[in-house]
């Protein structure tokens, strides 16, 4: 019976493990000021493409053929808040294009890509959240 006891009781470390959290988070007036940095960086340097809407027959080589005679390779599109089905399922076949809606616009994947592309319903919605 001792034998056991001594096993089970081995006691504590002196200076365990700790998980510690690493993240932080911005406030918003700096969220907003970065996005609309990058949004103007972005038009400055002749990187935004402003697009009437987000129409497609729903085929991914008709929208490649689009999207290369307009130079664009790798790409963000940013769409208003009504998604075209066909759109979204031709743009998520093809590789280096990113589809994201307007509230999911984020200075993260507008730097990450070349170029950025915005609907005019985009646009409208973007000026709204930034004000």
């Amino acid at each position: 019976v001792g034998s056991e006891f001594c096993i089970r009781d081995r006691g504590g470390m002196a200076h365990g493990p700790v998980v510690h959290s690493h993240s932080f988070k911005l406030n918003k007036k700096i969220r907003k000021l970065g996005l609309k940095s990058a949004l103007s960086d972005n038009a400055k340097l002749g990187k935004l493409i402003v697009l009437d809407g987000s129409k497609c027959d729903g085929k991914t080589s008709s929208l490649k053929k689009k999207l290369d005679s307009m130079g664009l390779g790798k790409a963000l599109i940013i769409i208003g808040s009504d998604v075209d089905k066909n759109f979204s399922l031709a743009a998520s076949n093809i590789k280096g294009i990113d589809l994201l809606p307007q509230q999911g616009a984020n200075v993260y994947d507008i730097l990450r890509r070349d170029t950025l592309v915005l609907t005019k319903d985009a646009i409208t919605h973007l000026v709204e959240r930034l004000k």
